[in-house]
């Protein structure tokens, strides 16, 4: 139904943000929000998939068109809903995902959240070989070991995480290597966070 919203990013929170156009401001699901940070009060332009189900409409949004393809293909896994599929993208290491799916690594796979070795294997059987479409749109940066004394960056990000569907006991894994690391924002907490929770 909707390819894409343009508007101003006037909200992030730790599992969606609010685009306003024509008055109206849109809640949309989006994987890591906090990637969108450094375009708060821009104009920007979302790709977005509406998902309707019995008891809500929900918009999930992406940064491109090639992201939001990603998304589709895996939420037409068996086992894989929209929230599954959502986070699994949020770790931003799709050039991973597409690797471990095409080198039928099911190990690697199941370190995203809600993925175990049936699902793994699903994700392999349904989607090897059919990812070619989407180029090298891989990729988190790499950050620098400095501390983070902001508790609100870590605040942010545990909620993101919970709320993408890591458990506490992950959490609180990496809660001390997010306190000693120097980041500055919330995006670069959860960009080592995603790197820590993917090499556990």
């Amino acid at each position: 139904m909707y390819e894409y919203i343009k508007g101003q990013l006037t909200k992030i929170a730790p599992t969606y943000i609010v685009l306003e156009t024509a008055g109206i401001g849109y809640q949309i699901q989006t994987a890591n929000p906090y990637r969108l940070q450094e375009s708060l009060n821009q104009t920007l332009t979302v790709f977005v998939e509406l998902v309707v189900r019995e008891d809500a409409m929900i918009l999930y949004g992406f940064i491109d068109f090639y992201e939001k393809q990603l998304f589709l293909k895996l939420n037409r896994v068996s086992g894989i809903g929209p929230k599954s599929a959502l986070s699994i993208l949020a770790a931003n290491d799709h050039e991973g995902l597409i690797r471990a799916i095409e080198s039928s690594d099911s190990t690697y796979l199941t370190k995203f959240p809600g993925v175990g070795k049936k699902t793994a294997q699903q994700m392999i059987l349904d989607l090897k070989g059919q990812l070619d479409f989407i180029p090298d749109i891989a990729g988190t940066e790499s950050v620098e070991n400095v501390a983070v004394t902001d508790s609100l960056i870590l605040n942010e990000v545990t909620e993101a995480l919970s709320g993408l569907g890591y458990s506490q006991r992950e959490i609180k894994r990496i809660e001390t290597p997010i306190q000693e690391a120097a980041v500055t924002t919330t995006q670069e907490a959860l960009s080592l966070a995603f790197k820590l929770l993917l090499n556990k």
